[in-house]
């Protein structure tokens, strides 16, 4: 039996170190790709947290371990049929003149993600890419987005804050007229710009969320609703960031709205959204618990066979 168990957990260890320099490997033949995404996402806001995903995937990976890799089966034709695409997708949108920003560099970045994904099913098998569905899929993350859609993406957060502003004012009694992204109150008219759209703190409470959701929540209908409350929470977190910053500047100090809690204060607003979701993140846990059955007798049949 010592000895079995020896030769299973030198077999995982080899798939393990096979992996890891599978992806190694793959990191250094794309190299102008994979070294153009982290200069990327150093300099563009939008894909700041692009190079900490997967660090954060292949982490939950090794957290999960015990049951990703309870079962495990080289399959390495499914893979290499994989890695095949990956290589075809890769060749097909490096035809596309690929340069940070467009389809072509998101494409490319997505072939590079197959390519792992087919060295992982061909180490570990289909059990294991089912159970590390996630972590695998978290990786998604990486692909930045391209302008096209970020920019469709920043005008409706625009809009939102926009809107959220502007329900506070009236609230409030702030007299208030709006045109389009331009928002006059008395004594200062401002502008929700590309700037003012808080994308970046969106992702990070996305990422955050989508986090929390896998470690803590089941069921699926739950996950996706609190994702999505998540991201209608940023929305109402930035509209109560902006209001908050032009009432301070109209009743207290025009400073405000050129001083620190403006340039710096967005992770106190992400605090206080993080404030707000995890309630709801407690009673999405604990409907989970009152739906459980107890399965006593299970666990009575359980004891009986193993005494």
């Amino acid at each position: 039996m010592v000895s079995k168990l020896t030769s299973v957990g030198a077999g995982i260890t080899k798939r393990h170190l096979f992996f890891t320099v599978f992806v190694a490997a793959s990191c250094l033949v794309f190299y102008k790709i994979t070294s153009e995404l982290v200069r990327y996402s150093l300099h563009d806001d939008s894909a700041s947290h692009v190079i900490l995903i997967p660090v954060i995937a292949f982490f939950l990976i090794g957290l999960e371990r015990s049951k990703i890799f309870s079962i495990t089966r080289s399959t390495p034709v499914p893979g290499i049929g994989l890695i095949g695409a990956g290589l075809i997708l890769f060749w097909q949108a490096s035809q596309l003149s690929p340069q940070p920003g467009n389809w072509s560099f998101s494409l490319e970045i997505l072939s590079i993600l197959v390519v792992w994904l087919g060295g992982f099913l061909w180490c570990y098998g289909f059990h294991a890419l089912r159970a590390a569905a996630f972590p695998l899929l978290f990786l998604l993350l990486t692909i930045p987005v391209p302008d096209e859609l970020l920019d469709r993406i920043i005008y409706a957060l625009q809009a939102g804050s926009t809107a959220i502003s502007y329900f506070i004012f009236q609230a409030v009694g702030t007299p208030v007229v709006r045109q389009g992204f331009l928002l006059s109150v008395p004594g200062v008219t401002i502008e929700i710009a590309k700037e003012c759209s808080s994308i970046r703190s969106s992702i990070a409470l996305l990422i955050t969320c989508l986090l929390a959701a896998h470690l803590y929540l089941r069921t699926a209908w739950k996950i996706i609703l609190f994702v999505v409350l998540a991201m209608v929470v940023s929305v109402v977190k930035n509209g109560i960031r902006i209001a908050t910053l032009t009432l301070l500047s109209i009743h207290v100090d025009p400073g405000f709205l050129t001083g620190k809690l403006h340039q710096r204060g967005g992770f106190v607003f992400f605090l206080i959204a993080l404030a707000i979701l995890y309630p709801i993140l407690l009673l999405l846990q604990k409907s989970e618990h009152r739906g459980q059955k107890p399965e006593t007798g299970k666990v009575k049949a359980t004891l009986v066979s193993e005494s």
